[in-house]
């Protein structure tokens, strides 16, 4: 059967489009960042177009990123959100012509929210390791929307829960009809576990037990066996249905035989609960008798639950407390932050201690905020990757970056005024990297931008600096390939250098069996027999870079 997908206008021009964008350079930014020496595989913050800013992540954190939170415009039509990427389309472009906040009087809204959220979830999706998973806020306006979305693109088998936060504190009085009292977390694995001891797919991690549930054992009786607390000794289940379950127990304490209530009946029969008794796990503290369950028999950990509320994970009062202790000259900086306690929970159910966090819609920088708190927390060393396009990304998203790791001297809280540590280092989205301008000698990339754009594109691989060596013009090995790259941002050298024999043999004869090589050059004066002696395969710049990547 033909799973269901969602049809809007729009979708036919940009569920490719994230194909179709430009990889752009990222521009490190030294005064805004926090760091001695600034790198794509530090802690990020990146300010640009989030959809661009994912894009140019592909060549360094495709399939590397172990959990994805966002929080995207609910689309309320009060937020003043803008669409404006630049899909070529003349219906898109009417679109955008106004280039106006949308708003509840925009009929459209519906669907420019989807077409805004569909590439970017695609690019997310390519980011996210096989056994990667995505959390994503929203409220009751686009809940049921995106969870089609969703469905089509990570497809429905990988649904994982829908998580019911509570986000307020009290009611509202003078709510229309009913009042809003919850937010959604949607979750999404990019491959969810066929059973449960599929040992591929994405693995939840249970939550530490907390004070208040470790509180409920104790040693009442003093059992060698150590601290205990006491369950219900019988379930809902009719006599009709589990007549053996139903029989007079004897209560030792008021000498009596006891049954359960006509609506229930004993956990066990007869031979188990002797053997309770046996074993001394019968605790008679009224009535009817109640299990022993020791604290050393239970797992060390427990399950999450679909339903958080706000004492267990926050809410948006404590999320504006937290901002306004960390930029009290601000009267409010933020509209809708999430609190710390919150995404904290996120990430001990979805991360290891060594896991990449990346959040495309920053914000206020709560994710951030969350993993420099749970690292200093539990030792961890998660690197969280925050994208945030609007002009705050420095004076506030990074500003309060920078004040988490560093401390707030008059802060009354400890941690706050010590600060968490860490570094990070922040870039802005630059210009695309056009292939055209190697041959008009425009805008030239550096060698090093290139040769991650060509080694992504080409393999579909990780692009990795450390192995490069410019001398013999090695930018990387992929499972298939050895990539070679024979480039300098200098228009006359491009037009007077070729691979020639000199460079061939400079990669030496290659072994039985080894990899075949890609060599980019703007130029050959090889033939055919000698490529093929010295295993490579010529691919001239520009226009062989799509060539082998499927």
């Amino acid at each position: 059967m033909a799973m269901a997908t969602i049809h809007f206008k729009g979708k036919s021009y940009v569920q490719n489009h994230h194909l179709t964008l430009k990889y752009h350079h990222l521009v490190p930014n030294p005064v805004a960042s926090l760091t001695d020496k600034i790198s794509l595989h530090d802690n990020l913050i990146i300010h640009g177009d989030n959809l661009l800013a994912l894009k140019a992540l592909l060549p360094t954190y495709a399939g590397k990123v172990k959990c994805v939170y966002i929080d995207p415009p609910y689309n309320t039509g009060n937020e003043g959100w803008i669409y404006n990427d630049n899909v070529n389309s003349p219906m898109m472009q009417e679109w955008l012509k106004a280039n106006q906040p949308i708003d509840k009087e925009d009929l459209a809204r519906h669907e420019k929210w989807l077409c805004m959220m569909m590439p970017r979830l695609k690019l997310l999706r390519e980011l996210l390791r096989d056994d990667g998973v995505i959390f994503i806020s929203i409220d009751n306006n686009e809940v049921h929307r995106l969870r089609m979305l969703m469905d089509e693109i990570f497809d429905e088998n990988n649904f994982i829960a829908t998580i019911i936060w509570q986000k307020k504190q009290s009611p509202q009085n003078d709510a229309t009809y009913l009042s809003d009292m919850h937010d959604y977390v949607l979750i999404y694995a990019k491959k969810a576990k066929e059973t449960k001891n599929d040992p591929d797919g994405w693995e939840r991690n249970l939550l530490p037990r907390s004070q208040e549930q470790e509180e409920r054992y104790s040693n009442p009786d003093n059992d060698p066996r150590g601290t205990w607390t006491s369950v219900d000794y019988t379930c809902n289940k009719s006599v009709d249905e589990r007549p053996n379950l139903y029989y007079p127990i004897l209560n030792p304490v008021i000498g009596k035989e006891v049954y359960p209530s006509r609506s229930n009946v004993w956990r066990f029969d007869t031979n188990r609960h002797l053997k309770n008794e046996q074993e001394n796990r019968v605790w008679w503290s009224g009535g009817i008798p109640r299990l022993k369950r020791f604290r050393s028999e239970v797992r060390e950990g427990v399950v999450p639950s679909t339903w958080w509320d706000r004492k267990f994970a926050g809410d948006n009062q404590k999320a504006r407390r937290e901002i306004k202790k960390l930029f009290e000259e601000l009267d409010n900086p933020f509209d809708s932050p999430k609190p710390v306690s919150l995404l904290k929970l996120i990430f001990k159910i979805a991360t290891e201690d060594d896991s990449i966090i990346l959040d495309s819609f920053a914000g206020s920088g709560t994710t951030a905020h969350a993993v420099s708190s749970l690292n200093q927390e539990d030792g961890g060393n998660r690197q969280f990757i925050l994208v945030e396009m609007e002009n705050y990304a420095d004076s506030l998203t990074a500003e309060r970056v920078r004040r988490v790791i560093q401390g707030v001297p008059n802060a009354k809280d400890k941690t706050l005024k010590d600060g968490l540590g860490g570094s990070f280092s922040f870039f802005e989205l630059g210009d695309p990297i056009e292939m055209q301008a190697i041959l008009e000698g425009n805008s030239l990339p550096a060698y090093e931008d290139l040769a991650r754009y060509v080694f992504y594109t080409a393999t579909g691989d990780e692009f990795d600096l450390t192995k490069v060596e410019v001398d013999r013009y090695f930018i990387g090995e992929s499972n298939d390939f050895e990539v070679y790259l024979l480039y300098q941002p200098d228009l006359n050298y491009l037009r007077s250098t070729a691979l020639d024999l000199g460079k061939a043999e400079k990669l030496g004869l290659p072994k039985p069996n080894s990899k075949k090589r890609l060599f980019f050059a703007p130029m050959k004066y090889l033939d055919i027999d000698t490529l093929e002696r010295y295993r490579i395969e010529y691919c001239q710049l520009p226009f062989e870079i799509y060539k082998f990547k499927e």
